[in-house]
């Protein structure tokens, strides 16, 4: 009676954040994706002879898509960890090692 077994819970994390790695380059993929759909609409633009409405179309893409791609980019994901940036406390009464003398 194999049929009659239960198979055993799998459990899920769905409420995890993707890591701070897959999250940029999620926006890595979707930039270079953007910024090929530039490259092709400025190609379109100069070398295929089209109607001007459709040039027109293509120049702005070419025109455009940089921008959205740059913001796209730089725009994190909702569920991503922010950034981690460790500054050290500076101590003003203390010398720095690399600038302590000799005999000091």
């Amino acid at each position: 009676m194999k049929g009659w077994r239960k198979k055993p819970d799998v459990h899920q994390v769905t409420d995890a954040r993707p890591s701070l790695t897959a999250d940029i380059r999620k926006r890595e993929v979707a930039y270079l994706i953007k910024m090929g759909i530039r490259t092709i609409c400025l190609i379109l633009a100069v070398v295929v002879p089209v109607p001007w409405p459709y040039r027109l179309l293509f120049i702005a893409g070419a025109v455009f898509l940089p921008y959205i791609a740059v913001i796209g980019a730089n725009e994190r994901s909702e569920g991503a960890p922010p950034p981690h940036f460790e500054s050290p406390e500076a101590n003003q009464t203390e010398i720095p090692l690399h600038r302590r003398e000799i005999g000091s």
